[in-house]
């Protein structure tokens, strides 16, 4: 099965989305317990998995995942609740987006704090581009636990595959996992980065050297309309983070 695809059974999506975790965890970008990441289920529009509230991320290991429905009821046995914001934002999402195989919501710090800039995320680096102009801005609401937030947060995000949550974090949306982990991977760094430029210049008392709009335009359309030889993120990259997840977490299929 190549990555660039959704897999075809639940086994499979398991083994796939208790990896993703364990990345998000290794990179740092995880939450003690909170945040989540949940995975469509195959031959079902109505099905996803999520992670069980009380775990933390390197933790998590395929069998663990449990299997709920758009209202939030468990569809398995597995040991733990889900998460109630968890639940109200994933399925959100995931009802309103046939494109949403993987729905990835984090709290990382660099994307954390340039959700509270007014400015948002800036085409300071390469990293950035792939999101130029191409970024839903949802308001913070409080702990999404109200119903009703569901439909603000789709129309916020609108055909955009990253949501910046004001005062929150951030999620990214992909029609694969490897492609969801790997805008957020790419959004945290662009947010690092920004952040330690913009640190840089007001202490040097100077200014972000910024590409021309029409400049950034044309990476974010390279990115996003898969340019040259440029494949969707994650299509190249997974089989290494499947290779480096043998060395650091290698229970996470079971």
């Amino acid at each position: 099965m190549s990555v660039s695809d959704h897999p075809a059974t639940e086994d499979e999506l398991r083994r796939q989305l208790a990896a993703c975790y364990r990345l998000v965890a290794h990179f740092g970008m995880d939450d003690l317990i909170y945040n989540h990441i949940s995975a469509r289920v195959p031959g079902s529009d109505h099905h996803f998995l999520i992670n069980p509230y009380g775990m933390f991320f390197r933790e998590i290991t395929a069998s663990s995942l449990l299997k709920i429905d758009l209202e939030g009821n468990k569809l398995c046995n597995g040991a733990g609740e889900v998460n109630r914001a968890g639940f109200v934002i994933h399925a959100a999402i995931h009802r309103a987006r046939a494109d949403a195989i993987c729905v990835l919501h984090l709290h990382s710090d660099a994307a954390t704090a340039v959700s509270a800039l007014p400015e948002g995320l800036l085409p300071v680096s390469q990293f950035a581009m792939h999101f130029h102009n191409r970024i839903g801005i949802h308001p913070y609401e409080g702990v999404a636990l109200d119903l009703e937030e569901q439909d603000r947060l789709v129309a916020d995000i609108g055909p955009h595959r990253v949501l910046l949550l004001r005062n929150h974090g951030f999620l990214t949306v992909g029609q694969t996992i490897p492609e969801a982990f790997m805008l957020a991977y790419y959004f945290e760094r662009a947010a690092r980065i920004q952040l330690k430029a913009q640190a840089a210049a007001a202490a040097s008392g100077g200014s972000l050297a910024l590409p021309p709009p029409e400049v950034s335009e044309k990476a974010a359309r390279q990115f996003t309309e898969f340019a040259g030889d440029i494949k969707r993120p994650g299509f190249r990259e997974w089989p290494g983070f499947l290779r480096l997840l043998r060395d650091v977490a290698p229970g996470y299929a079971d």
